[in-house]
Protein backbone atom coordinates (compact mmCIF):
# COMPACT_ATOMS: atom_id res chain seq x y z
CA UNK A 1 0.00 0.00 0.00
CA UNK A 2 1.09 3.59 -0.42
CA UNK A 3 1.93 5.29 2.48
CA UNK A 4 1.66 9.50 3.14
CA UNK A 5 -1.99 9.59 3.41
CA UNK A 6 -2.67 11.69 6.39
CA UNK A 7 -4.56 8.89 8.07
CA UNK A 8 -4.49 7.77 11.55
CA UNK A 9 -2.70 11.31 12.77
CA UNK A 10 -5.13 12.11 15.11
CA UNK A 11 -6.69 8.91 17.76
CA UNK A 12 -10.70 8.63 17.72
CA UNK A 13 -11.94 7.47 21.59
CA UNK A 14 -15.56 7.56 23.61
CA UNK A 15 -18.36 8.40 21.46
CA UNK A 16 -18.92 11.15 18.57
CA UNK A 17 -21.70 12.26 16.59
CA UNK A 18 -22.22 12.73 12.75
CA UNK A 19 -21.33 16.25 11.89
CA UNK A 20 -24.07 17.64 10.11
CA UNK A 21 -25.01 21.02 8.25
CA UNK A 22 -27.25 22.62 10.56
CA UNK A 23 -25.21 22.05 13.66
CA UNK A 24 -21.83 23.64 12.23
CA UNK A 25 -22.34 26.92 13.25
CA UNK A 26 -22.93 26.33 16.90
CA UNK A 27 -20.44 23.57 17.18
CA UNK A 28 -17.37 26.55 16.07
CA UNK A 29 -19.46 28.83 18.29
CA UNK A 30 -19.62 26.35 21.01
CA UNK A 31 -17.14 23.76 20.96
CA UNK A 32 -19.18 21.54 22.59
CA UNK A 33 -17.40 18.68 24.49
CA UNK A 34 -17.46 15.91 21.83
CA UNK A 35 -14.64 13.67 21.27
CA UNK A 36 -14.57 13.36 17.24
CA UNK A 37 -17.18 13.97 15.01
CA UNK A 38 -17.90 11.90 11.59
CA UNK A 39 -18.26 13.65 8.03
CA UNK A 40 -20.12 11.97 5.04
CA UNK A 41 -18.26 11.95 2.35
CA UNK A 42 -20.64 12.18 -0.19
CA UNK A 43 -22.12 15.41 1.17
CA UNK A 44 -18.35 16.53 1.68
CA UNK A 45 -18.23 15.86 -2.03
CA UNK A 46 -21.10 16.87 -3.36
CA UNK A 47 -21.83 20.53 -5.02
CA UNK A 48 -23.29 22.73 -2.56
CA UNK A 49 -22.44 20.47 0.24
CA UNK A 50 -20.60 20.90 3.21
CA UNK A 51 -18.47 24.26 2.88
CA UNK A 52 -14.58 23.11 2.86
CA UNK A 53 -14.05 26.79 4.85
CA UNK A 54 -16.25 25.17 6.93
CA UNK A 55 -14.74 21.50 7.25
CA UNK A 56 -11.19 22.93 7.75
CA UNK A 57 -12.46 24.87 10.80
CA UNK A 58 -14.33 22.24 12.53
CA UNK A 59 -11.06 20.13 11.59
CA UNK A 60 -8.80 22.59 14.08
CA UNK A 61 -10.76 21.21 17.33
CA UNK A 62 -12.03 17.94 16.10
CA UNK A 63 -10.73 14.22 14.94
CA UNK A 64 -12.98 13.19 11.99
CA UNK A 65 -13.61 10.07 10.17
CA UNK A 66 -15.38 9.82 6.78
CA UNK A 67 -18.04 7.68 6.44
CA UNK A 68 -19.38 7.04 2.04
CA UNK A 69 -21.98 5.15 0.32
CA UNK A 70 -20.61 5.43 -2.85
CA UNK A 71 -17.92 3.48 -3.30
CA UNK A 72 -20.11 0.31 -4.39
CA UNK A 73 -17.75 -2.24 -3.62
CA UNK A 74 -20.27 -5.28 -3.73
CA UNK A 75 -21.42 -3.97 -7.32
CA UNK A 76 -20.12 -5.72 -10.55
CA UNK A 77 -19.83 -2.30 -12.14
CA UNK A 78 -16.28 -1.57 -12.22
CA UNK A 79 -14.55 0.76 -9.82
CA UNK A 80 -15.21 4.45 -9.67
CA UNK A 81 -11.63 5.78 -9.08
CA UNK A 82 -12.54 9.15 -10.15
CA UNK A 83 -14.52 9.30 -7.28
CA UNK A 84 -12.26 7.26 -4.83
CA UNK A 85 -9.70 9.66 -5.67
CA UNK A 86 -11.79 12.52 -4.92
CA UNK A 87 -12.61 10.92 -1.55
CA UNK A 88 -8.88 10.40 -1.09
CA UNK A 89 -7.79 14.11 -1.47
CA UNK A 90 -11.00 14.71 0.96
CA UNK A 91 -9.67 12.84 3.37
CA UNK A 92 -6.12 13.40 2.72
CA UNK A 93 -7.39 17.54 3.82
CA UNK A 94 -9.29 16.65 6.59
CA UNK A 95 -6.34 14.40 7.99
CA UNK A 96 -9.29 12.44 9.05
CA UNK A 97 -8.59 9.28 11.10
CA UNK A 98 -10.19 6.55 8.61
CA UNK A 99 -12.49 5.71 6.01
CA UNK A 100 -15.47 3.76 6.37
CA UNK A 101 -18.02 2.32 3.77
CA UNK A 102 -21.07 -0.04 3.98
CA UNK A 103 -20.72 -4.01 2.58
CA UNK A 104 -23.13 -3.56 -0.28
CA UNK A 105 -23.69 -2.41 -3.72
CA UNK A 106 -25.37 0.83 -4.55
CA UNK A 107 -25.19 1.01 -8.75
CA UNK A 108 -25.71 -1.86 -10.74
CA UNK A 109 -25.16 -1.30 -15.42
CA UNK A 110 -24.57 2.32 -14.39
CA UNK A 111 -28.20 2.89 -12.62
CA UNK A 112 -27.97 3.89 -8.78
CA UNK A 113 -30.14 2.84 -6.29
CA UNK A 114 -30.92 5.17 -3.38
CA UNK A 115 -30.45 2.67 -0.93
CA UNK A 116 -28.16 0.15 0.12
CA UNK A 117 -28.52 -3.42 -1.48
CA UNK A 118 -26.94 -6.41 -0.28
CA UNK A 119 -25.11 -9.43 -1.45
CA UNK A 120 -25.68 -12.58 -1.03
CA UNK A 121 -23.65 -14.72 1.41
CA UNK A 122 -22.05 -17.02 -0.87
CA UNK A 123 -18.23 -18.06 -1.46
CA UNK A 124 -18.79 -16.51 -5.10
CA UNK A 125 -19.72 -12.89 -3.71
CA UNK A 126 -16.99 -12.56 -0.73
CA UNK A 127 -14.24 -13.72 -3.27
CA UNK A 128 -15.53 -10.68 -5.05
CA UNK A 129 -16.27 -8.27 -2.50
CA UNK A 130 -12.64 -9.01 -0.87
CA UNK A 131 -10.61 -8.41 -4.27
CA UNK A 132 -12.37 -4.79 -4.59
CA UNK A 133 -11.62 -3.77 -0.74
CA UNK A 134 -7.96 -4.85 -1.24
CA UNK A 135 -7.82 -2.57 -4.73
CA UNK A 136 -9.35 0.01 -2.69
CA UNK A 137 -7.23 0.20 -0.30
CA UNK A 138 -4.34 -0.04 -2.19
CA UNK A 139 -5.42 2.70 -4.05
CA UNK A 140 -6.26 4.95 -0.96
CA UNK A 141 -2.46 3.37 0.97
CA UNK A 142 -5.19 2.37 3.84
CA UNK A 143 -7.07 -0.16 5.57
CA UNK A 144 -10.72 1.04 5.02
CA UNK A 145 -13.68 0.08 8.03
CA UNK A 146 -16.53 -1.91 6.31
CA UNK A 147 -20.00 -1.57 7.69
CA UNK A 148 -22.70 -3.96 8.40
CA UNK A 149 -25.54 -2.92 5.78
CA UNK A 150 -29.56 -3.23 6.59
CA UNK A 151 -31.65 -5.09 4.07
CA UNK A 152 -34.51 -5.54 3.42
CA UNK A 153 -34.16 -8.94 1.14
CA UNK A 154 -32.71 -12.17 1.85
CA UNK A 155 -31.30 -14.67 -1.38
CA UNK A 156 -32.60 -18.30 -0.94
CA UNK A 157 -28.79 -19.00 -2.85
CA UNK A 158 -26.91 -17.76 0.32
CA UNK A 159 -25.08 -20.23 1.61
CA UNK A 160 -22.75 -18.74 4.70
CA UNK A 161 -24.53 -16.61 7.79
CA UNK A 162 -24.01 -13.09 8.49
CA UNK A 163 -21.61 -12.96 10.64
CA UNK A 164 -19.56 -15.37 8.77
CA UNK A 165 -19.48 -13.66 5.73
CA UNK A 166 -18.44 -10.44 7.07
CA UNK A 167 -15.33 -11.95 9.52
CA UNK A 168 -14.32 -13.93 6.34
CA UNK A 169 -14.31 -10.42 4.29
CA UNK A 170 -12.36 -8.90 7.16
CA UNK A 171 -9.82 -11.26 7.36
CA UNK A 172 -9.00 -11.61 3.75
CA UNK A 173 -9.36 -8.44 2.72
CA UNK A 174 -7.62 -7.04 5.75
CA UNK A 175 -9.67 -4.41 6.71
CA UNK A 176 -11.41 -2.99 9.43
CA UNK A 177 -15.18 -3.33 10.54
CA UNK A 178 -18.13 -1.09 11.46
CA UNK A 179 -20.40 -2.59 13.63
CA UNK A 180 -23.31 -0.76 13.27
CA UNK A 181 -25.69 -2.09 16.45
CA UNK A 182 -29.00 -0.96 14.63
CA UNK A 183 -28.87 -2.22 11.21
CA UNK A 184 -28.28 -5.51 13.13
CA UNK A 185 -31.18 -5.07 15.38
CA UNK A 186 -33.32 -4.42 11.78
CA UNK A 187 -31.87 -7.67 10.06
CA UNK A 188 -32.88 -9.55 13.19
CA UNK A 189 -36.21 -8.40 13.08
CA UNK A 190 -36.79 -8.17 9.30
CA UNK A 191 -34.95 -11.61 8.50
CA UNK A 192 -35.05 -13.69 11.79
CA UNK A 193 -31.81 -13.94 12.49
CA UNK A 194 -29.69 -13.73 15.68
CA UNK A 195 -27.89 -9.94 16.50
CA UNK A 196 -25.96 -11.17 19.23
CA UNK A 197 -24.70 -14.39 17.67
CA UNK A 198 -23.74 -11.81 14.27
CA UNK A 199 -21.52 -10.11 17.08
CA UNK A 200 -20.23 -13.25 17.94
CA UNK A 201 -18.91 -14.30 14.93
CA UNK A 202 -17.38 -11.50 13.82
CA UNK A 203 -13.58 -11.10 15.03
CA UNK A 204 -13.77 -8.49 17.35
CA UNK A 205 -10.41 -7.27 17.38
CA UNK A 206 -11.51 -5.56 13.75
CA UNK A 207 -14.28 -3.90 15.13
CA UNK A 208 -12.92 0.03 15.14
CA UNK A 209 -15.92 1.45 15.03
CA UNK A 210 -19.87 1.19 16.10
CA UNK A 211 -22.57 3.02 15.22
CA UNK A 212 -25.82 3.49 16.62
CA UNK A 213 -29.16 5.12 15.46
CA UNK A 214 -33.16 4.57 15.51
CA UNK A 215 -35.39 3.13 13.49
CA UNK A 216 -39.11 3.12 11.40
CA UNK A 217 -41.36 0.64 12.68
CA UNK A 218 -43.41 0.27 9.68
CA UNK A 219 -45.59 -3.02 11.36
CA UNK A 220 -44.38 -5.52 8.73
CA UNK A 221 -41.03 -4.54 9.13
CA UNK A 222 -38.37 -1.97 10.92
CA UNK A 223 -37.06 1.21 8.81
CA UNK A 224 -33.34 2.08 8.58
CA UNK A 225 -34.55 5.19 9.05
CA UNK A 226 -32.08 7.29 11.16
CA UNK A 227 -34.97 9.70 11.90
CA UNK A 228 -35.01 9.09 15.66
CA UNK A 229 -33.39 8.33 19.22
CA UNK A 230 -31.95 4.97 19.59
CA UNK A 231 -34.68 2.47 20.62
CA UNK A 232 -34.37 0.31 24.24
CA UNK A 233 -33.63 -2.77 22.45
CA UNK A 234 -30.65 -1.36 20.52
CA UNK A 235 -29.40 -0.24 23.78
CA UNK A 236 -29.60 -3.71 24.99
CA UNK A 237 -27.50 -4.59 21.94
CA UNK A 238 -25.20 -2.40 22.75
CA UNK A 239 -24.96 -3.46 26.47
CA UNK A 240 -24.23 -6.95 24.65
CA UNK A 241 -21.63 -5.51 22.98
CA UNK A 242 -19.62 -4.10 25.29
CA UNK A 243 -19.34 -7.29 27.37
CA UNK A 244 -17.80 -8.64 24.44
CA UNK A 245 -15.43 -5.94 24.04
CA UNK A 246 -15.25 -2.85 25.97
CA UNK A 247 -14.16 0.86 24.26
CA UNK A 248 -15.14 0.80 20.78
CA UNK A 249 -15.22 4.41 19.74
CA UNK A 250 -18.89 4.78 18.73
CA UNK A 251 -21.23 7.10 16.82
CA UNK A 252 -25.11 8.93 17.18
CA UNK A 253 -26.07 8.15 13.75
CA UNK A 254 -28.64 10.56 12.83
CA UNK A 255 -29.61 11.98 9.42
CA UNK A 256 -33.18 12.99 8.74
CA UNK A 257 -35.85 14.52 10.89
CA UNK A 258 -32.42 16.31 12.60
CA UNK A 259 -32.78 17.30 16.06
CA UNK A 260 -30.76 20.44 18.20
CA UNK A 261 -27.29 19.34 18.97
CA UNK A 262 -27.80 19.11 22.44
CA UNK A 263 -30.16 15.63 21.51
CA UNK A 264 -27.34 14.19 19.60
CA UNK A 265 -25.03 15.21 22.91
CA UNK A 266 -27.37 13.27 25.24
CA UNK A 267 -27.19 10.50 23.28
CA UNK A 268 -24.09 10.69 23.53
CA UNK A 269 -23.06 10.69 26.86
CA UNK A 270 -26.02 7.70 27.51
CA UNK A 271 -23.53 5.54 24.93
CA UNK A 272 -20.23 6.99 27.10
CA UNK A 273 -22.19 6.00 30.28
CA UNK A 274 -22.70 2.49 28.63
CA UNK A 275 -19.45 1.58 27.38
CA UNK A 276 -17.28 3.13 29.60
CA UNK A 277 -15.83 1.04 32.30
CA UNK A 278 -15.08 4.17 34.08
CA UNK A 279 -17.74 5.94 34.10
CA UNK A 280 -20.86 5.49 36.18
CA UNK A 281 -24.12 3.04 34.91
CA UNK A 282 -27.16 5.30 33.89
Amino acid sequence: MESGTGFDTRPVSGTGIGLRSRHIGQILSERPNLPWLEVLSDNALARGGLVPAQLTAIREHYPLTLHGVGMNVGSLDPLDWDYIRRIKELASRLEVSWISEHICFTAHGGHHSHDLLPLPNTEEALHHIVRRIAEVQDFLGQQIVMENASSYISYRHSTISDGEFIGAMAEQADCHLLLDVNNAYVNQVNHGTDALELFQQLPLDRVREVHLAGYEDKQSYLLDAHNSAVSPPVWALFRELVALKPGIPTLIEWDNDIPPLAVLIEEAERANNISSPDEPGE
